[in-house]
């Protein structure tokens, strides 16, 4: 996948700064959790898809639907890098299923799960309501701020992800 004009010739460290800045700016125009990732994402990335894939994201927004279950951040970062190092074309013969299967299990979910690992070591949860917990009100500027910071970080996961060979 190619890079957009902003990301063309920046290291992967540098990108990920910029994701982070891009994910940060978002939350701060009133996107969701796991719209600021997704659309970072694509701000960086060629994708092939219209703006309105960010209508996907919407609904994992706040831990799903406002349920402050799985963070819509991490949500969104899965989304993301599943733009670049998703399965292309999950069909194919019946006769194929088994290496399909096989494909995905030793290659495609590693990645994913090392990204959301290494998200729960930071954070010791994937759970937005405890994440946000300490925060107090869930409309307060610290678990504002605090969400701000997640979006930033899972922004640059997404990122450094996909620049992995």
């Amino acid at each position: 996948m190619n890079k957009r004009e902003i990301a063309v010739n920046k290291t992967a460290e540098e990108l990920m700064t910029l994701a982070d800045e891009l994910g940060r700016g978002y939350f701060r125009q009133g996107l969701n959790c796991t719209e600021c990732v997704l659309r970072t994402f694509m701000d960086i990335y060629e994708v092939e898809f219209p703006d309105e894939i960010i209508c996907m994201a919407t609904g994992f927004g706040g831990g799903m639907g406002h349920t402050k279950n799985t963070c819509g951040a991490i949500t969104g970062a899965v989304m993301a890098l599943g733009l670049l190092k998703g399965r292309r074309n999950p069909f194919g013969p019946k006769e194929e299923m088994g290496d399909r299967i096989k494909h995905l299990q030793q290659e495609i979910y590693p990645v994913f799960g090392e990204m959301v690992e290494e998200i729960e070591a930071k954070y010791g949860t994937l759970i937005c309501r405890e994440m946000s917990q300490p925060f107090g009100d869930f409309d307060s500027k610290p678990r504002m701020r605090n969400c701000m910071e997640i979006i930033g970080y899972c922004a640059q996961l997404a990122v450094k992800y996909a620049e992995q060979q």
